[in-house]
């Protein structure tokens, strides 16, 4: 059965999907096809500008807050139900329109684009990434250069992983080269060089 929404259109429209005159005269629910491409188109807007602003992102929470606030459409479910659905609309209109994928510009509390990054990319462009969030990198510089962001270096600026996920990642980074079990002389017990050999003993 398909999901319902809470509608207030107030004359809010969308491409290629017809909103049925009662849900805008009578404010009843309405299916999930059109409350997802209506979200979908607002989105997109607010995706653009975050484009058109050097290293700007926006988090899952604050867009999916946004595209209610700005359809007067209100979910009866929570956000990650229904926003990666979204999201693989916008990402197949920006492959339609040539493009770089503004949904890179999305990311979860962590920093990371989040699992539904890779579906919508491998939907909407027929191949998935091998990392989310180091493709997601590069395609936000695209956005950036594409809607000509404001702040964007000269030299055409770098593709940079989120600064929460970059700091994540180095913590793992440092964690794992803690837990090393390194090798150690076995007579002076100093660590031993990645060569081999002692230089204390030898």
């Amino acid at each position: 059965m398909a999901d319902r929404y809470r509608d207030h259109p107030a004359g809010v429209g969308v491409n290629d999907v017809e909103v049925p005159e009662a849900a805008v005269e009578d404010t009843t629910d309405v299916s999930a096809d059109v409350a997802h491409a209506l979200w979908a188109e607002a989105a997109r807007e607010l995706l653009v500008d975050a484009a058109r602003r050097y290293h700007h992102v926006v988090t899952v929470k604050a867009l999916a807050a946004e595209v209610q606030e700005r359809t007067a459409m209100v979910a009866t479910r929570r956000a990650h139900h229904w926003i990666d659905d979204v999201l693989g609309l916008v990402a197949e209109e920006c492959v339609a329109r040539g493009e770089p994928n503004l949904t890179s510009l999305c990311v979860n509390a962590q920093g990371s684009v989040g699992g539904g990054y890779v579906p919508a990319v491998t939907t909407a462009a027929g191949e998935g990434p091998v990392d989310a969030d180091d493709h997601a990198a590069v395609e936000r510089l695209a956005c950036y250069t594409y809607f000509g962001a404001r702040g964007l270096p000269a030299d055409g600026g770098v593709a940079v992983l989120t600064a929460q996920l970059s700091a994540s990642r180095s913590r793992l980074r440092k964690a794992a080269l803690d837990a090393r079990e390194l090798d150690t002389c076995p007579t002076c017990y100093l660590v031993l060089p990645a060569q081999g050999g002692c230089n204390n003993c030898d």
